[in-house]
């Protein structure tokens, strides 16, 4: 099981990779334009955040073959054990194609449906990242997308891994997972909301309430 943030905040990346068992850092073109810095300073640093370990995901932003390739190379040159993020699209199956050819890492990403993400698997993708909430929001259900693109990855002996994204509850988290899901990659909100809860303050603070009246101190 491999859990990733899906952040470019370089300080919640510190601080949570202390916290949880990360495997990486997920970006998309959206997340770095949020954080204003260059891809080329931005993806070390978030390595450099996770102590220099862990896996990084960046996406390429064209759209044409060839320009996906030159910019996937380009990702692969500024930081190790990177990811290349390619869209499913018809150039982005050949581009997978093509870049599995020089033993590039790649994430088929913007998986909407089982046979698009069974297509970017067949390509050769390493990973592919159904939208689980966005799909849920158009009508559709995300988990079981995951689910049965787990079966036909388990059934077919491919190699891809699933790493499911776009959450927005724990519970959509843990259910990929129960269908089999090898990854998943969270939001900073997400992530905290899964180690955090009122319920769980509350019971705390009664038996250091109840320690405390008993003997008088708030410690051992």
């Amino acid at each position: 099981m491999e859990i990733y943030l899906d952040t470019a905040d370089i300080e919640e990346v510190r601080k949570l990779s202390q916290v949880l068992p990360i495997a990486g850092v997920t970006t998309n073109p959206s997340i770095i334009a949020q954080s204003v810095q260059p891809i080329e300073t931005l993806l070390p640093e978030l390595k450099a955040a996770m102590g220099g370990k862990g896996r990084i995901f960046a996406q390429v932003i064209a759209r044409d073959i060839d320009t996906m390739i030159e910019e996937a190379l380009r990702i692969g040159n500024i930081a190790d054990n990177t990811v290349i993020k390619i869209p499913v699209t018809e150039a982005g199956l050949v581009a997978i194609k093509q870049l599995k050819q020089k033993n590039m890492l790649v994430l088929g990403t913007a998986i909407y449906s089982v046979s698009q993400g069974l297509m970017a698997a067949l390509a050769g993708a390493d990973y592919i990242a159904p939208y689980v909430h966005r799909m849920d929001r158009q009508g559709s259900d995300g988990v079981r997308v995951v689910r049965e693109l787990q079966t036909l990855i388990s059934m077919h002996n491919l190699p891809t891994k699933i790493l499911a994204a776009s959450f927005k509850t724990p519970r959509q988290v843990v259910d990929c997972l129960l269908s089999g899901a090898s990854a998943v990659t969270l939001p900073i909100e997400l992530a905290y909301s899964i180690i955090r809860s009122p319920v769980v303050d509350d019971a705390i603070n009664k038996f250091t309430d109840d320690w405390s009246l008993a003997f008088n101190r708030q410690s051992l």
